[in-house]
């Protein structure tokens, strides 16, 4: 009986890519989302902007050391230059808009408003990166679609203008993806990685600057110290996942960071999702695997 022809080495190449760079995003996943819980809990007494800059001066001052422990390459004259800045300081919007609203929305309701994210990036790879996406996954991501709008349940009353502003910042979001794809090959990802921890600490000054400073207790400095060390790690992950793949085949995978969310929220703040809620995040869990067969 005749045998298949093994794959070309470049299809292999580009299996094993795929693979590596679904690991990483389920790992900035998981850091994200930690991070999340963490700003959370101090935001309760923590000013935004003081908060948002503390945790950028931490989350900098880990990345610089993870470069020397490392013995990793920091290119200082890319750090503010062509895509990487754009990349930084789209980074920094999405950041100050999602936390805004996470702080005023549940953490599960705030990570599924984010989890269109994956829709948004299909739609634009499509259009401004000439990726092909086919039929059957677009059905597939429209499915995972219907269920984020399941677990946020438009014109129910936790659908707010809060709301409204996550779905903004999702939008940035998918922006600052596409746009890393877009950063030189020859730039180091931990270039990139401190160019966007820089970017958000700054822009947090400005908006700290109007909000003035509150002392804070040693609960909240190690709430934000943990929450700096989570996002150092997310960053370097997520910068990694996607500019190594095909951005809609890798993007699908931000769903774990919706199942972490509602585990979160239920321990720490006792907020469980109803059961309109939880079909949807069945369809969103379902959409993923999904697409994980296509490849």
């Amino acid at each position: 009986m005749p045998t298949s022809p093994d794959p070309l080495p470049s299809e292999k190449d580009a299996a094993q890519a795929t693979r590596s760079s679904i690991r990483l995003m389920v790992l900035a996943m998981a850091a994200f989302t930690l991070n999340d819980t963490l700003v959370k809990l101090a935001s309760e007494s923590v000013p935004t902007g003081q908060l948002i800059f503390l945790r950028g001066v931490l989350a900098t001052t880990f990345v610089l050391v993870a470069v020397r422990w490392m013995g990793a390459t920091v290119q200082p004259r890319r750090l503010a230059s062509g895509w990487v800045a754009v990349r930084a300081v789209t980074d920094a919007l999405a950041t100050l808009l999602f936390l805004l609203s996470l702080f005023h929305l549940p953490l599960a309701t705030a990570t599924a408003i984010h989890m269109v994210t994956p829709l948004v990036i299909a739609a634009l790879a499509a259009t401004w990166l000439g990726e092909r996406v086919s039929p059957r996954r677009w059905i597939v991501i429209a499915v995972g679609f219907a269920g984020v709008l399941l677990v946020i349940q438009p014109g129910v009353d936790g659908f707010n203008g809060w709301a409204w502003l996550c779905l903004a910042s999702t939008v940035v979001t998918a922006l600052r993806d596409l746009i890393t794809r877009r950063v030189p090959p020859d730039v180091s990802s931990i270039t990139v990685t401190l160019s966007t921890s820089m970017a958000v600490t700054l822009m947090a000054l400005v908006v700290m600057l109007f909000e003035g400073w509150k002392p804070i207790a040693l609960r909240e400095g190690l709430l934000l110290a943990g929450a700096a060390a989570f996002l150092a790690l997310g960053y370097q992950f997520i910068i990694q996942s996607t500019r190594s793949a095909d951005i809609s085949a890798v993007a699908p995978f931000r769903y774990v960071g919706l199942l972490m969310a509602v585990a979160l929220g239920w321990a720490v703040w006792g907020f469980v999702p109803n059961a309109m809620a939880w079909a949807g995040i069945a369809l969103l869990i379902g959409a993923g695997l999904v697409l994980l067969r296509q490849r």
